[in-house]
């Protein structure tokens, strides 16, 4: 029996269950020094028998970046830099949901859900807060203004681990709705890279009416005939102009020698316990994405700096090995095995695409206008790779800003 004046027993756990709660990161010093102990136990291989990549993330790199790791690098750096953001947790569809939300200081400010990708985390956003929620502070106008919802995906960082399989990205997608409404959200856009992008677009495809308008920068564009030739290893089509024979040897080059880590986590994740149990293990299979991100990073630890930092790197890899969230994020490839990460989707709203130079395929004009008829903005940039948001925040915020700009009332 419920109390006089309380509400009924149902509604309050109705209630607590909706609730939003605040997150403050704080790792116990022990944690990080069993950390280091493990990176200084690191049991190594030979050395590969080639000069170049062809056979996965390098000795020498992967070395450099233990000694960088066990010795230099500071994890309560990244740690002050996320507790002085508003970090929380909601419950959504039985599990625990993580996010930063910022709301910008200016008037009507259009509410934006970025989602991150694999092997990447909230990390990856950390730089595009500042210039979207406060763009007079960094070069652009008042009326561009957004306030900024950036989630853990389920099984990723301070997110809930899901316990049975159904967390896919079709269930992202309708999840992230439901926490934008939560925040008092009636009308908002989203935006999205690597499993981000899967996810904007399937949200393109429910279409909520809530949501006015996607950006992504991986589109999926490809004609279905066109993925499966490059998924088989076919030459090129005939017929396809320079931009699309680009194109569809850059995927096909992915499909054949890059995605070897998407195989292995949609077919058997499970299997994976050395990325669990060794952090040297996480950090070369992290490092091992795409080659051109790959050749970026191993220039990184190699003493140059461009785009990313050691500190950059070092985060998003520590984030997932704290969390131990390493086989739980891999299980979203399993999730959505055979279902397509490249091809046109059908998304019928609004999209807005920018097309940066390293990514896994430039997309050609053609098939993106074809894929998203109601394509608002594109863009292709001089520089920059499929991690955009972390690599080129500058260039990426100046594109989410001009993507959606259309669409502010």
């Amino acid at each position: 029996m419920s109390q006089a004046g309380a509400p009924p027993q149902g509604s309050k756990q109705a209630a607590d269950k909706n609730a939003i709660r605040p997150l403050r990161v704080n790792v116990p010093e022990e944690e990080l020094a069993e950390l280091r102990r493990r990176i200084n136990a690191t049991r190594w291989p030979d050395r590969e028998t080639v000069t170049d990549q062809s056979q996965g993330v390098q000795l020498a790199t992967t070395q450099a970046l233990a000694r960088y790791w066990a010795t230099d690098y500071d994890w309560r750096k990244v740690e002050a830099k996320l507790n002085a953001l508003p970090n929380f947790i909601t419950e959504i569809d039985g599990l625990d949901i993580h996010f930063i939300h910022v709301r910008s200081k200016h008037e009507n400010a259009l509410p934006l859900i970025v989602t991150h990708g694999w092997p990447g985390s909230i990390i990856e956003q950390l730089k595009i807060i500042g210039p979207l929620t406060d763009p007079t502070a960094h070069g652009g106008k008042v009326e561009d203004a957004f306030d900024i919802v950036i989630p853990s995906m389920p099984g990723y960082g301070f997110s809930g681990k899901p316990t049975s399989s159904g967390w896919d990205p079709a269930h992202i997608a309708r999840a992230w709705v439901v926490l934008m409404k939560r925040l008092g959200y009636t009308k908002f856009v989203a935006q999205g890279g690597d499993w981000g992008a899967i996810i904007v677009d399937l949200m393109g495809l429910q279409a909520a009416p809530e949501l006015l308008g996607i950006h992504t920068n991986m589109p999926g564009i490809f004609p279905a005939d066109i993925d499966g030739a490059a998924f088989s290893g076919a030459p090129a089509p005939s017929g396809l102009s320079a931009d699309e024979k680009l194109a569809y040897e850059r995927l096909q080059f992915v499909y054949q020698k890059g995605i070897a880590y998407g195989f292995q986590m949609g077919l058997r994740p499970q299997t994976l316990y050395g990325i669990a149990d060794s952090p040297v293990g996480l950090a070369a299979y992290f490092l091992d994405h795409d080659a051109r991100s790959y050749e970026l990073i191993a220039r990184v630890f190699d003493g140059q700096s461009e785009g990313l930092t050691r500190d950059d790197i070092l985060d998003n890899i520590t984030i997932t090995w704290l969390t131990n969230t390493a086989l739980s994020s891999a299980r979203l490839y399993w999730e959505y095995w055979g279902k397509g990460y490249f091809n046109a989707k059908g998304v019928s709203i609004p999209v807005a695409v920018s097309v940066f130079p390293d990514e896994l395929y430039p997309a050609p004009r053609s098939w993106t206008e074809k894929a998203y008829p109601k394509l608002i903005h594109y863009n292709r940039l001089p520089k920059g790779g499929h991690f955009a948001a972390w690599e080129q925040p500058q260039l990426f915020s100046e594109e989410v800003r001009a993507g959606f700009r259309s669409l502010r009332s």
